[in-house]
């Protein structure tokens, strides 16, 4: 028989694969269609993301024991080599019988005794050889290829990243990408309260439900006050808090632009590219409500959450309008502007197992245009003497640093005003983007949280 966990795991990689399907719906929809609950939900989870994220260091795996190209393997068996590689190389809890024979029934259960039986040679010759085969595929990330390899990641990807950022930091961010993602969470403000003491009333109170939590000071000095992280288990209480509005989910890098932001109270702010709203929120928290926050999304879905957020939160200073924030024609005197632009979320990879196999250069390329276009929006509805934010959650020079230094060189005309970039890095140095030290690079390797790039510019005042 094949167990109800693997054979979700086996259809969600399918799915991810074959359909591009994104992973989380397509597992989400499997678990409810089969009524997975509890532990063998959570073991199926592990496994399928696991294998998808994992999928270059398994392919090569593939390769090197079938001596043939993956491209060359029907679907349903490449799936299953995948599932039953990942349970022998990664998964130390599975016995390699179960791990085996699994797979070779969930190839029976879709192709013929032949292809089982490739599936069942194959995979136990890596239970044989599992040692040299691990030493070989995760031992050498001395190269962009290997690198690719061993940390599974496209290898357009890992040269970028050599080119942009050196050797040691390309291995670094790489290996980061693999690790769980942080659980982070921003506190809702008690109204009369500062942002500390909210903070640290709500730590109190996980800890006395017997939750792990602690105040996100980070290693840098521009995390935000309302920012909290959670280990171990949210058992019953943190979803509960969140329902109520008293927790937002948000990474510290996410928290960070609004800090670097700094809205105050009574003023006009404007959160372009504001889906699924949780600047948003966050920006109406720090003005106390008290001011006004214009959300700006296209994509009605994303709008439609933005207004959730703020209802669940109980704002009343934030107006959703569905816009496309690269066409001109917004109305200007916006105190405060936040450009979170559309990227490629190279910071975020941990988040989200199949990321990485949907991204491209050539994706980055249409995003550039994108986020061009918005940034001279964001900057041309500035009020003289305001400032303007500009963010992504990647790390990619094009979309970063290239993007500051293209307004700047617009500065003073006729579609951008006059703009002065202030010098982030020398509120926190350690943070320094690589080739623009007066902008920021949060990284999830160093840092331990979801990679932002942050860049401040004011407008003068006349």
């Amino acid at each position: 028989m094949i167990a109800p966990a693997r054979a979700l795991a086996f259809a969600t990689i399918r799915a991810s694969f074959e359909e591009r399907a994104f992973a989380e719906r397509a597992f989400r929809a499997g678990a409810e269609e089969r009524g997975l609950e509890g532990r063998e939900r959570a073991q199926a989870q592990r496994l399928a993301y696991g294998a998808i994220q994992r999928r270059a260091t398994l392919d090569a795996a593939i390769e090197r024991l079938a001596d043939r190209s993956t491209r060359l393997l029907d679907p349903p068996v490449l799936a299953a080599l995948r599932l039953g590689l990942y349970e022998l190389l990664f998964a130390d809890a599975t016995p390699d019988h179960a791990a085996v024979d699994q797979a070779v029934e969930l190839v029976k259960a879709t192709k013929s005794a032949h292809a089982a039986g490739f599936v069942n040679a194959v995979l136990r010759r890596a239970a044989r050889e599992r040692e040299p085969l691990r030493a070989a595929l995760l031992g050498d990330d001395a190269t962009p290829e290997a690198a690719a390899v061993a940390h599974s990641a496209p290898p357009w990807l890992a040269q970028m990243w050599w080119q942009q950022l050196g050797a040691e930091a390309a291995r670094s961010l790489l290996a980061a990408v693999n690790e769980p993602a942080e659980v982070a969470m921003r506190v809702s403000r008690t109204p009369g309260e500062p942002l500390e003491a909210s903070r640290e009333a709500m730590l109190e109170r996980l800890a006395a439900a017997g939750i792990e939590a602690g105040a996100a000071a980070g290693p840098w000095p521009l995390a935000a006050p309302e920012s909290i992280v959670v280990s171990g288990r949210l058992g019953e209480t943190v979803p509960a808090l969140v329902a109520a509005g008293e927790l937002t989910p948000q990474s510290r890098g996410s928290a960070a632009a609004v800090q670097v932001l700094d809205p105050r109270p009574g003023e006009h702010v404007l959160d372009l590219c504001a889906g699924p709203g949780t600047k948003s929120g966050q920006i109406a928290a720090r003005i106390d409500d008290r001011g006004e926050v214009i959300a700006v999304e296209l994509d009605p879905g994303r709008a439609a959450e933005t207004a959730e957020q703020a209802r669940r939160l109980g704002l009343h200073s934030v107006t959703v309008i569905e816009a496309d924030a690269t066409a001109p024609g917004m109305a200007p005197g916006f105190d405060r502007v936040l450009l979170d632009a559309p990227c490629s979320d190279l910071g975020a990879l941990a988040s989200r197992p199949d990321a990485r196999w949907r991204k491209s250069p050539r994706l980055i390329e249409r995003l550039v245009e994108v986020q061009e276009a918005a940034l001279r929006n964001a900057a041309a509805v500035l009020r003289p003497g305001g400032t303007l934010v500009y963010s992504t959650c990647t790390i990619s020079r094009a979309e970063n640093e290239d993007r500051v230094a293209a307004l700047l060189g617009e500065a003073g005309s006729g579609a951008v005003p006059e703009l002065e970039l202030d010098d982030l890095g020398a509120l926190a140095p350690e943070l320094v983007a690589p080739a623009e030290p007066r902008a920021l690079q949060i990284r999830p390797d160093r840092d331990r949280t979801t990679g932002f790039f942050l860049a401040r510019f004011r407008r003068p005042a006349e």
